[in-house]
């Protein structure tokens, strides 16, 4: 792994640090390749059970290195970091069978929101900022900012976003519904590790399956959800941890899950 992206793995949790502080943990391309890699490592290693993704420093992530890309611009190169790096980050974050918690410790723009928004569960510290920035610079959305914030947000609250790009402070993001959880920024990593390590804790296949059933039915008619939430819960029912759960409730104990 890159200096440039941190991962430990320890108690069920992986943690994934973005860790270019001096750059605002601007994406070069050997960090883009580093969190591809880690979060693909996450999402297959069967000891993992939930992923915090966050940043080192004042910012979560400003997104694309400019200056990087300034160079690729120069040197004639085309957008592939899209196909190459965004699209697999985005996915890995998105369809994990394991819940990923962002912890989201300062400004997080373009890529470095979109990766925000495809978490399960965003925990914002009080001097954090989200905005899209890709207008701004003449792009289109990526990082699957066209997807996840309209799910967020809506789409004519998305629409005003991407077209008129601007910094939405913490406060305004629990608003709008992309924070879940806003807290001091003295606080923020302890709550988004505590966050992170209950996930971690809790019945893996269950989470799987739900995050499998709001990506299902959102693209779906009610019917096809409804067939599809029979099947997911038709598995998580014959599971280890749910019988474990029904033990545990009726013997009045805390649940211990230990399918993944």
């Amino acid at each position: 792994m890159a200096d440039s992206v941190l991962y430990e793995v320890a108690d069920g949790l992986a943690t994934v640090t973005l860790n270019r502080p001096d750059a605002m943990n601007a994406l070069d391309t050997g960090t883009k390749a580093a969190l591809r890699d880690a979060l693909q490592a996450a999402a297959g290693d069967e000891a993992v059970r939930a992923v915090l993704l966050t940043g080192s420093g004042r910012a979560f992530c400003v997104g694309q290195d400019l200056k990087e890309h300034v160079a690729v611009l120069e040197a004639g190169g085309g957008m592939t970091t899209v196909a190459e790096h965004y699209n697999p980050i985005t996915l890995a974050i998105a369809t994990m069978p394991k819940p990923v918690v962002a912890g989201v410790n300062g400004v997080a723009a373009g890529a470095g929101a979109g990766f925000a928004f495809a978490a399960d569960f965003r925990v914002v510290a009080d001097t954090a900022s989200f905005n899209t920035s890709f207008a701004g610079v003449a792009l289109s959305a990526d990082s699957g900012v066209s997807w996840t914030l309209p799910r967020l947000v809506g789409h004519s609250r998305a629409a005003d976003l991407l077209l008129f790009p601007r910094a939405v402070p913490a406060q305004e993001a629990a608003a709008l519904g992309i924070a879940n959880r806003v807290v001091p920024a003295a606080d923020l990593a302890a709550e988004a590790l505590a966050v992170a390590r209950r996930l971690a804790a809790g019945p893996t296949l269950a989470y799987a399956a739900i995050k499998a059933a709001l990506a299902f039915s959102a693209t779906h008619p009610l019917p096809e959800a409804l067939d599809r939430e029979a099947v997911l819960q038709s598995a998580a029912g014959a599971s280890a941890d749910h019988r474990e759960a029904v033990a545990a409730f009726l013997a009045k104990r805390p649940p211990v899950f230990t399918a993944g």
